[in-house]
């Protein structure tokens, strides 16, 4: 080979080798960025995992925690609070009504183990203490005065219903105490229901009328008619 060959062939030569150098680092280097590519894992709890090698941290992603939904308006079936108690009445009036909380349904019943409603008021106030002729709802509201409006929500007023066709006693500002036809003996909330059927509120008059001894025995009810009660056109 001429020195003249030489001179030629050796720039040639130079940049070829370069080009092969180059065209290994970049090999090397895809091959190096192939191996710390992410990889998503799925676990068995749902979850993903990203990773990127083995001496690469683990980075997990959680799945979004739904909220438990809350039904707007939801009302417990009893009340909500300890009610407030006025005093000894007040804690025997409940005691009573506890005491029948589930009793079954019975036109024209005073109890003991079953009721209408206008009878379950009646027998609730006696075993309480507290002596009132025995009637349907519409005698109650006309024997009784009409509750102010601090007293409407207080426990033991009387309230009723469906042109005095229903009546209860109020538990608190939230619900009331009665004998349903289909549920017997329930704490019922103040519902769109009720609230819309509402007649009015009556008070039982406690310091003017006198109040048996609590343990005494509730005096048999006057028979009832069917002329003389008619009530309890409720679910």
């Amino acid at each position: 080979m001429t020195p003249l060959n030489t001179r030629l062939l050796f720039p040639r030569f130079l940049i070829a080798c370069f080009a092969l150098c180059l065209t290994g680092s970049v090999t090397a280097q895809s091959s190096q960025a192939d191996s710390r590519q992410a990889r998503t894992t799925v676990e068995s709890d749902g979850s993903t995992r990203l990773e990127n090698d083995m001496s690469a941290p683990l980075v997990e992603e959680q799945r979004p925690r739904l909220a438990t939904p809350r039904i707007a308006g939801s009302v417990p079936s009893t009340p909500s609070i300890p009610l407030v108690l006025a005093g000894g009445f007040d804690r025997l009036l409940l005691t009573a009504i506890e005491g029948h909380l589930g009793s079954p349904y019975h036109y024209a019943g005073t109890g003991p183990n079953a009721f209408d409603c206008s009878g379950f008021v009646w027998r609730t106030f006696q075993e309480a203490g507290f002596d009132f002729t025995r009637g349907p709802a519409s005698s109650y509201w006309a024997t009784f005065a009409p509750a102010t409006k601090a007293e409407e929500g207080k426990f033991g007023t009387l309230v009723f219903f469906s042109g005095l066709a229903h009546v209860g006693i109020v538990a608190d500002e939230n619900g009331f105490y009665h004998a349903s036809r289909h549920h017997g003996v329930i704490y019922s909330p103040f519902n769109e229901y009720w609230l819309s059927r509402i007649d009015g509120f009556r008070r039982v008059p406690l310091a003017s009328m006198p109040l048996p001894a609590a343990t005494a025995k509730p005096r048999p009810a006057k028979p009832a008619t069917s002329a003389e009660i008619v009530e309890d056109n409720e679910p």
